[in-house]
């Protein structure tokens, strides 16, 4: 069983738009309504391979009572944590020529109680769980030291954790020694302050971040395939892909394939690398089956190809 923990979960509504036009009356051609948070999307992956999985999050008000049926629908076993604010609702709107215009709230405020209520009921929950995994931005409320204490009351227990947070949020993790970490491109920059170039660079600040605490690093590097930094080495996968249809919730889907298949490895880096590239082949935020995977695309090595330049170098 795979647990995640989405403190700062949403309702996404998708509006399909023939073209965005500022100041004008906008006629939708299509909506959708799924619920979010990277923690969320993680639970939907392990779902659709047909694990278990079991969600804890902060739930308030109309929209979060909504996500918890969204959710149990997708066949999800939700542990709501009950919170006076609403659940943030977020906007998409999807052009017709592909562009995608989110505006994300910024959620309810947490207080004390609620917070100490979350770790709570992560730690009542995470007895039969093989892996916990920590995911997104942390709501207001929350100081940046909140995974820190997630991170440390896991291993208390004797719980493995995956974190994949950003900023001030993911160096107080570090100094708890996650299990996993698993920044893309963009975070892995910011966490080492210097931009990524090429696959090299991101190998360098991937093993900065061990030095930090982390036991391995997982990272995503968008089109140019996926790093795995341990204790054991270096590994290197990437996937053929022809067509990119969307990309959001494609490194929650990665992160899935990596736990699902054990969460050590050159095996969960190829699991996670499939996931990533099946879900990058399909619409919106839909998440990969075992039907939608192509393991025979995806390529491994411990040769790490340094000197190739980055598809979208982080400045």
């Amino acid at each position: 069983m795979i647990l995640t923990v989405t403190p700062n979960p949403s309702l996404d509504r998708t509006y399909e738009v023939p073209v965005l036009e500022r100041g004008e009356v906008i006629r939708a051609s299509g909506e959708r309504m799924d619920p979010g948070g990277k923690g969320v999307n993680v639970s939907r992956a392990v779902a659709a391979a047909g694990r278990r999985t079991v969600a804890v999050l902060p739930l308030g008000g109309a929209p979060g009572a909504l996500v918890a049926d969204l959710l149990d629908a997708q066949g999800i076993e939700v542990v709501p944590v009950p919170v006076a604010g609403a659940t943030r609702s977020n906007i998409a709107l999807a052009e017709a020529d592909g562009v995608l215009t989110k505006i994300n709230a910024p959620g309810p405020e947490l207080s004390a109680a609620e917070q100490e209520l979350l770790l709570e009921t992560v730690r009542a929950q995470s007895d039969d769980a093989n892996w916990i995994a920590c995911c997104g931005s942390l709501p207001r409320g929350l100081a940046p030291a909140w995974y820190a204490d997630v991170v440390a009351r896991a291993h208390a227990d004797g719980a493995r954790i995956a974190v994949d947070t950003s900023g001030p949020a993911l160096l107080e993790a570090l100094r708890e020694h996650p299990d996993v970490v698993k920044p893309n491109a963009e975070e892995l920059a910011e966490a080492v302050g210097r931009p990524l170039a090429t696959v090299g660079d991101a190998v360098k600040a991937a093993e900065e971040l061990r030095e930090l605490g982390a036991r391995a690093v997982l990272a995503s590097l968008g089109a140019d395939g996926q790093l795995l930094v341990d204790g054991t080495g270096t590994w290197f996968g990437s996937a053929r892909v022809d067509v990119v249809r969307s990309n959001v919730g494609a490194g929650d889907s990665s992160l899935a394939g990596f736990l699902i298949a054990g969460g050590s490895g050159p095996e969960a880096l190829a699991s996670a690398v499939a996931h990533g590239a099946a879900a990058v082949r399909l619409p919106g935020s839909e998440m990969p089956a075992p039907g939608d995977l192509d393991p025979a695309a995806v390529t491994v090595t411990s040769a790490i190809p340094t000197d190739r330049e980055l598809t979208e170098p982080v400045s």
